[in-house]
């Protein structure tokens, strides 16, 4: 049974109809005292709550309430319904324990997407499906994009599993270059929403003034050089899933959009009253501490919660070494499809060397250094010596290091990796970049972590 409490009539009225309607149980009381008599007696399924029952809009009675069921059970999860102005008090009821927020007047669908998504994460049927190997989620799932049969990797997977035939908003976190794009992929492509589209949208790449126009489309005419009707990317998603991806980059005043849309499902396109409803399911990915920005004030933390009902953490390559193997193996047969080239194979010797760098690019930049030393070797059988020569002429990853890798900590390893990199370079921070196959951006926020001038090489540019 769905529980709603609400001391409006209409509200319990209306509620219950759309519940009932969907095939649900439902049953209402307007008051905390009843509604804890309810849970007492019988914990429901779920529960729909209020935040205000008198005159008095400071949600304290509603916050004392789900403090109280969540004591009596903990694990009942609870929906709570406020008011757009009122949002700050739902991020209070996040924090105290709530699955969720909806905000009056809520939109059905989404209601219904809400509470479906609930139930089925609270249902042990969600441990069932969870791969306990490769080869079993190969045979279940769709992962076909995804290499490595790591612990780590396969936590994720059974994460991925778990969560993609749910409508739950999902964000992905990771450091750049460990795949968080094909994890979003993977998602898609094992919900029920596979057959719609999949758009990515890089918030990163997208300027503040043309935020609104690429996220939810203008009118002819709506602004200088709006020569044509421009669909945005949220209306391109409908019915399918839309990939946020760096949006721990998205500008303050953004965010308040964004969250809008993300709240309701409801936008306007530039130069258009007519408010239109879509229906997607959100996926976010970032390398950044959004909850440290949070306490910056650099990033919403209403948003934070709209984007994070579930998050998964995607480990750095370092974490999943024995992995490695099978990605450049992966790499090294995709770079001789793309080339037309003889498929090439790794020593024993090359494989130890690749095992042992620190990649603080990651995947990207492991896929870097094989597809280069495959195509400047032109060998088919490639030895360490090989990649040695493409990583920088290094005889051993941490020649300049003490024999034990033990005393340091992943940040010196980074840090060293970093420096002999533009040693190798002559300061050239493109080359670099590439090299450590991350971007130029991530590159200059390494250097500035780390304190390193490459101002004084001549060809830092």
């Amino acid at each position: 049974m769905i529980l709603i409490v609400d001391d409006d009539a209409a509200v319990r009225s209306s509620l219950s109809f759309v519940l009932k309607r969907a095939g649900f149980e439902a049953g209402a009381v307007s008051t905390p005292d009843e509604a804890l008599a309810v849970v007492r007696r019988s914990p429901p399924g779920l529960i729909l709550m209020d935040m205000n029952f008198s005159i008095s809009t400071s949600g304290e009675e509603g916050l004392q309430l789900l403090l109280k069921v969540k004591v009596l059970c903990p694990d009942v999860p609870v929906i709570l319904i406020t008011a757009w102005g009122s949002i700050a008090l739902a991020v209070e009821g996040m924090r105290a324990g709530a699955f969720d927020f909806v905000t009056k007047p809520w939109n059905n669908l989404m209601l219904l997407h809400t509470i479906r998504t609930a139930l089925a994460l609270r249902s042990p049927v969600a441990d069932e499906n969870r791969p306990l190997n490769r080869l079993e989620a190969d045979r279940t799932f769709h992962f076909g994009k995804i290499i490595g049969k790591s612990d780590a990797l396969m936590r994720v997977l059974g994460a991925v599993s778990r969560i993609a035939s749910t409508h739950a908003p999902v964000l992905i976190t990771g450091e750049n270059g460990t795949g968080k794009e094909l994890i979003a992929e993977a998602i898609h492509a094992n919900s029920l929403r596979k057959g719609q589209p999949f758009v990515k949208v890089n918030l990163g790449g997208i300027s503040h003034s043309l935020f609104e126009s690429e996220m939810f489309g203008h009118k002819k005419g709506s602004f200088t050089d709006a020569y044509a009707d421009r669909t945005g990317r949220f209306e391109l998603a409908d019915r399918g899933t839309i990939f946020l991806d760096e949006i721990g980059d998205l500008d303050m005043s953004c965010q308040v959009k964004l969250l809008r849309v993300l709240q309701d499902q409801t936008f306007e396109a530039l130069g258009d009253s007519r408010p239109r409803k879509v229906d997607v399911r959100v996926v976010s990915a970032t390398n950044a501490d959004l909850r440290q920005m949070i306490a910056l004030r650099t990033f919403r933390e209403d948003l934070f919660y709209r984007i994070n009902l579930i998050t998964i953490h995607l480990p750095p390559l370092r974490e999943r070494k024995e992995d490695i193997p099978l990605l450049a193996q992966h790499f090294a047969a995709q770079q001789a499809r793309q080339n037309n080239l003889p498929e090439a194979a790794f020593t024993a010797a090359a494989y130890d060397y690749l095992c042992r760098l620190p990649y603080p690019g990651n995947v990207r930049e492991l896929k870097n250094l094989v597809e280069r030393t495959l195509l400047i070797s032109g060998k088919t059988l490639i030895d360490a010596s090989d990649i040695i020569e493409q990583a920088g002429g290094r005889d051993h990853p941490l020649r300049n290091e003490p024999p034990h890798q033990e005393g340091f900590t992943l940040d010196e390893l980074e840090k060293q990796s970093i420096l002999r990199a533009l040693e190798t370079h002559a300061g050239n921070l493109s080359h670099t970049a590439k090299s450590l196959g991350i971007s130029r951006a991530a590159l200059y926020r390494r250097l500035e972590k780390y304190g390193i001038q490459p101002a004084h090489h001549p060809t830092g540019l």
